[in-house]
């Protein structure tokens, strides 16, 4: 019995939910018709037809079917499955190579032909589609029509035209949030910084143009590209358009924004959608020179200072950067002035109020403490390597017996290929024979690719290396001291960190930190041990207080 699995999509342009259910009705009639029996059904909702990259329907496809669980992919159409040429090319391969025959109910089976030729319709299409897309567009903006989106301080106008048609692109002011518009200019243009601004509206309890909290970048933006409040030409009139443009990265399928040459862009005067005076605008485009002016100057001054560092860009700006979590928001701690960690969501927004703060010389030496003193003290660490040999040595023994019963199987495999062959050539040729005879060429395929990545000869670790282990941990923080040594010695440091929160202490200016990492059998075992208890060594993670108290 052939066992097929069902593939709908629908993207999110011009489709609905409706549409998932319409294309698995017409795969379940021609399955009814094959007489296939249904094995899965897989579907992505709301997902670009341009890239098979972030779908998760079809990732679980292609899992499952070199997994062996159906032998058939059916679907309403080719263009369901991508439109990208490329994409249909690899996953055809895929899929053959698992042994699965892509069927679609308007096509019928697909082949080489169909990918070659149905894929190039399939991107030429979307091309097209592209192009008349942006002619529709542009058309309403000459109009002084929104060319897409909606911007903070406007409401959509909802209109009609003779014939009942809705009319798009329209826009009015809404007052309550151009009061919060002109706000912001006026704040900006007296000196205040985005950080204070949107700390302050979120404090008063003004919602953000996204229904979330105010950042300093919502409000800050990028200049060149027009994106930002401040950054925004329609509050004085002027609706600029394709200013950017967006492309799709192959790697990840996801767009990416280009800024146009200015001779593309569109520029239209709507007055009628004015919010902010000429005066006001020039004032905070004065303010915005006199920023980045300052800003390239302390850019140009740090540089220097670091400029005989190499590889700065390559390695985290401080021994715990990245690592350090707040425990009251879960957002992160950085370095801010004065060389100190503080909560980001507190000082970008002010929707955190943790306000406590420590030196990052400060957190680093007590994290070195607690390391050296309680998870890393030699007696501890060597015991965890003998725990850790002994495992690696049994996961070994365990693979070349995995091993040994692939060679036996391929050669299974490969004596029943003889036989089959020797049929064929004898006349004995069957469509079930045929079948077969695919199945146990993609069985020998993937034992074969799967040996080929195999190693020979695994040796077991060797015992003494948790002696060795313990050499480094007695002077691992020495290394740190060491500038030669350095970097090593804080790579290690940080790959047995998973994250250090901090949270304020029962007293003022005192900060609670808590290390978390994959500790659990080290300090399993210095528990165990200073109550003489014998117990299992567990092997997941765990987290565990080591520099409590750490005043700011």
């Amino acid at each position: 019995m052939t066992r097929v699995a069902f593939y709908a999509r629908y993207s999110s342009d011009n489709q609905n939910a409706a549409s998932i259910e319409d294309q698995f009705r017409l795969c379940r009639e021609q399955a009814e018709r094959e007489g296939w029996t249904v094995a899965a059904t897989y579907q992505d909702a709301a997902i670009s037809g341009a890239s098979v990259t972030l779908r998760p329907g079809m990732q679980a496809l292609l899992q499952e079917a070199q997994a062996g669980r159906f032998d058939v992919v059916l679907a309403e159409a080719l263009d369901r499955i991508s439109r990208d040429q490329a994409d249909v090319a690899t996953l055809f391969k895929h899929l053959r190579f698992a042994g699965v025959e892509i069927v679609t109910v308007a096509e019928g089976a697909i082949s080489e032909l169909h990918v070659g030729l149905k894929g190039t319709m399939n991107a030429l299409f979307l091309k097209d589609l592209a192009a008349k897309t942006h002619r529709g567009l542009r058309g309403r903006v000459e109009q002084g029509k929104s060319g897409g989106g909606l911007c903070y301080g406007y409401d959509v106008v909802k209109d009609l035209d003779t014939n009942g048609e809705p009319l798009r692109g329209g826009r009015t002011i809404n007052q309550a949030e151009a009061e919060i518009v002109r706000r912001v200019f006026r704040d900006f243009a007296a000196g205040i910084s985005p950080r204070a601004l949107a700390r302050r509206l979120n404090e008063d309890g003004v919602q953000g143009p996204t229904g979330t909290l105010w950042t300093d970048s919502t409000i800050r933006g990028h200049a060149k590209r027009g994106t930002g409040l401040i950054n925004n030409e329609l509050y004085i009139g002027r609706l600029v358009w394709n200013r950017l443009r967006y492309i799709k990265n192959p790697a990840t399928g996801k767009r990416v924004s280009r800024i146009n040459p200015p001779e593309e862009w569109i520029v239209k005067e709507v007055p009628e959608l004015r919010i902010i005076d000429d005066e006001l605008w020039q004032s905070v485009k004065d303010q915005q020179k006199n920023l980045a002016s300052k800003y390239a100057k302390v850019i140009n001054a740090t540089r220097a200072a670091h400029a005989n560092r190499l590889n700065q860009t390559h390695r985290p700006r401080a021994l715990l950067s990245g690592l350090i979590f707040c425990g009251c928001c879960g957002g992160t701690y950085s370095l801010r002035g004065q060389d100190r960690y503080a909560c980001s969501n507190h000082i970008m927004n002010g929707s955190c109020k943790n306000s406590r703060t420590i030196a990052r010389k400060s957190l680093e030496e007590r994290m070195l403490v607690g390391l050296r003193d309680r998870l890393m003290a030699p007696e501890v660490a060597a015991e965890a390597m003998r725990a850790y040999v002994e495992e690696t040595n049994r996961l070994n023994r365990e693979r070349r017996a995995s091993e040994e019963a692939d060679r036996k199987t391929l050669v299974n495999i490969e004596k029943k290929l003889e036989e089959i062959v020797a049929v064929i050539e004898d006349g004995g040729y069957s469509r079930a024979l045929a079948d077969r005879l695919r199945k146990l060429e993609a069985e020998q395929d993937e034992l074969t690719e799967r040996l080929s990545n195999i190693h020979t000869d695994i040796p077991d670790i060797h015992p003494n290396v948790a002696g060795v282990y313990r050499r480094k941990v007695e002077r691992l923080a020495e290394a740190l001291q060491n500038p030669q040594e350095r970097d090593e010695a804080a790579a290690a440091i940080r790959g047995l960190i998973e994250r250090i929160t901090l949270s304020p202490g029962p007293k003022r200016g005192e900060i609670d930190a808590t290390l978390h990492g994959d500790f659990r059998t080290i300090l399993e075992w210095a528990v165990n041990n200073d109550k003489n208890q014998k117990t299992d060594m567990p092997s997941s993670g765990m987290s565990v207080s080591v520099v409590a108290g750490a005043r700011n």
